[in-house]
């Protein structure tokens, strides 16, 4: 029987979260179990990938081969308000925010505020806010929701409405995260 490309990445987006796409170009000593689509797109078999297959796509339950850190959950925040002096204040609370909310160590959060810079949205310079939260996993609509609702909190009190603050949530792939002079992705 033959499967087609299409129907097999249809059928891995609707696997449960804890299968991931794994390339043996990045993870080549990965030996999980797998469902492989060879590089010529028409066999397709169950094994395990040893060193340089020709494997395009690996769909592996195993954690990362070569890093068990959680990840580098990072949120980056404009807003056109003066936060004056709490501004160290929001800073931790915001790292704590994202740690608990997305289950992650704090000591991988990395938050940076930038605050009286100017910025339009809907064509006024009111009060607002704008971001972004870059993660490797944890981003869903639960854990996004809590990160959305304690922004929203902490920046209340400068004036900033509910509906004047926006914040863009990236699932970040491992490759593409760096830190200590390489990347997540080995």
């Amino acid at each position: 029987m033959m499967i087609s490309p299409l129907l097999l990445i249809i059928s891995a987006l609707a696997l449960p979260r804890a299968y991931s796409f794994q390339s043996t170009n990045l993870y080549s000593r990965q030996t999980a179990p797998f469902f492989k689509m060879k590089s010529d797109k028409s066999s397709y078999s169950l094994g395990s990938a040893p060193r340089n297959d020709d494997v395009d796509v690996v769909l592996s339950k195993s954690p990362h081969p070569y890093c068990d850190l959680p990840g580098d959950p990072s949120l980056i925040l404009n807003t056109n308000v003066d936060l004056g002096s709490d501004k160290p204040e929001i800073l931790k609370k915001l790292s704590a925010l994202v740690a608990s909310s997305l289950g992650k160590p704090e000591s991988y959060v990395a938050i940076s505020i930038t605050d009286k810079t100017s910025m339009c949205f809907g064509g006024s310079e009111d009060p607002l806010a704008l971001g972004c939260l870059y993660s490797i996993g944890s981003i869903n609509v639960e854990n996004n929701g809590k990160v959305q609702n304690g922004v929203t909190d902490a920046l209340a009190p400068y004036g900033i409405q509910a509906n004047r603050i926006y914040i863009n949530f990236f699932d970040v792939p491992r490759p593409n995260v760096g830190w200590n002079r390489a990347t997540f992705g080995g």
